[in-house]
């Protein structure tokens, strides 16, 4: 059983790291920018490590190798069992130590279940954007994108309940606005052209409009708390600034695309070989394709 798992075995180099096998299931091998479809054509600067051509089965079982989607499939999935963890915590321990009301638990339950829910997406597109059917993969970035606003929903939710807790009104007023933004952006999901690369930029425009509408609730809830003087406002804003901060950050890392653009040579090699295909060398006959 050990000789067999050895000859199973493929080594790859990541960096400067040594040389680590990998079992790789067989009709999985991973392509060079140049060989994967357009859709998947989304940063020249990755040039290699791709998953493409493959049925639904071994797109789950690629959840178990290395590639250029493996640390984007395990943050998310790793993501959602915190989440998951975070709200069993929560729901036994921490609300009813507090006694929290009934709205509390619910209010807490929404914002965990929509991070949560934001993770799985992630998770679902980012094991599933290498299937065959290019149909298939449009339906796993719509979901993707779907999750995105879920997950924005559920910062909203929380945040406007809790700060406009004394003001009834303001609060339906900014819950039913941030509804609509997202029900919204779930819509133009049905136009055809949305989820192409052309409107890739537009995609960004809408989402940070989403997003940076929440700096309005903000500041009316400062003034309506005396200013930027206020202890509770001083207290609070801080950490809203350092969310948006961080926000920022990330987006600007995704837009620059940072730091592969300044390493787009540093793609995993194979004893030598380029990665295309897990000890399949470019050129050879790849039967991935015929798997049912």
């Amino acid at each position: 059983m050990h000789q067999k798992l050895l000859k199973s075995a493929h080594y790859i180099e990541l960096g400067s790291y040594q040389y680590w096998p990998v079992l790789v299931p067989r009709g999985i091998r991973l392509y060079t920018y140049e060989q994967i479809p357009v859709s998947l054509k989304d940063n020249p600067y990755i040039t290699d490590g791709y998953r493409a051509y493959l049925p639904s089965r071994l797109c789950i079982k690629s959840l178990f190798i290395l590639s250029n989607e493996t640390v984007n499939i395990w943050s998310h999935l790793l993501g959602f069992f915190l989440f998951f963890t975070l709200g069993i915590y929560d729901m036994t321990s921490v609300l009813p130590s507090a006694s929290a009301s009934r709205e509390d638990f619910v209010i807490c339950s929404i914002c965990l279940f929509c991070f949560q829910v934001c993770m799985l997406c992630s998770v679902g597109y980012h094991l599933f954007s290498c299937h065959r059917s290019e149909k298939t993969c449009r339906r796993w970035m719509a979901l993707d994108y779907a999750g995105i606003s879920i997950g924005i929903l559920g910062c909203y939710v929380s945040g406007v309940f809790y700060a406009f807790y004394c003001n009834n009104y303001w609060r339906q007023v900014y819950l039913i606005t941030v509804l609509a933004m997202i029900l919204a952006v779930f819509f133009a999901q049905i136009h055809p052209n949305y989820l192409t690369q052309q409107w890739q930029r537009l995609r960004s425009i809408i989402f940070c409009s989403v997003s940076g509408y929440g700096v309005i609730p903000t500041l009316h809830w400062v003034w309506l708390n005396g200013g930027i003087g206020a202890p509770i406002v001083q207290d609070f804003a801080p950490r809203v600034i350092v969310m948006y901060v961080i926000a920022l950050l990330a987006f600007l890392f995704y837009i620059s695309k940072v730091p592969e653009r300044y390493f787009p040579e540093s793609g995993m090699k194979i004893q030598g070989i380029s990665v295309t295909s897990y000890g399949i060398p470019r050129g050879q006959s790849n039967r991935a394709e015929d798997c049912d």
